[in-house]
């Protein structure tokens, strides 16, 4: 890094701090019409294909499968014990029920690449 005059009274960024992301969010649209482009079916058949994809995974999600994305990572359902945790603002100590969450494991590919 260099050092500037300007940058002289400012504060240096902790060692520890993640680095500020710029990284915006692709819309669903975006997406559509990315598979319409690169497959040749028009939009409305892409929009249905990626309603088909998504569907299908959560539906083997609330079966309770693993969902393999070649390239990208595994999406699967863990369970969360049952905890206590503080209310915020109160600290009065409340009972957390187990549930359920899912979870995503990275691809090695996709680390790679990244």
């Amino acid at each position: 890094m260099l050092h500037r005059p300007q940058d002289a009274g400012m504060p240096k960024p902790s060692p520890t701090a993640k680095p500020a992301t710029t990284a915006s969010k692709i819309a669903k649209t975006e997406l559509v019409d990315r598979v319409a482009a690169e497959t040749g079916l028009t939009k409305k058949q892409a929009g249905d294909a990626f309603d088909a994809l998504i569907d299908g995974i959560v539906s083997g999600l609330k079966n309770g499968q693993s969902v393999g994305l070649p390239g990208l990572g595994t999406l699967s359902v863990r369970a969360t014990a049952a905890r206590t945790g503080v209310k915020p603002g109160t600290s009065e100590k409340i009972q957390i029920p187990a549930g359920k969450k899912v979870g995503f494991k990275v691809a090695s590919a996709l680390k790679d690449t990244l």
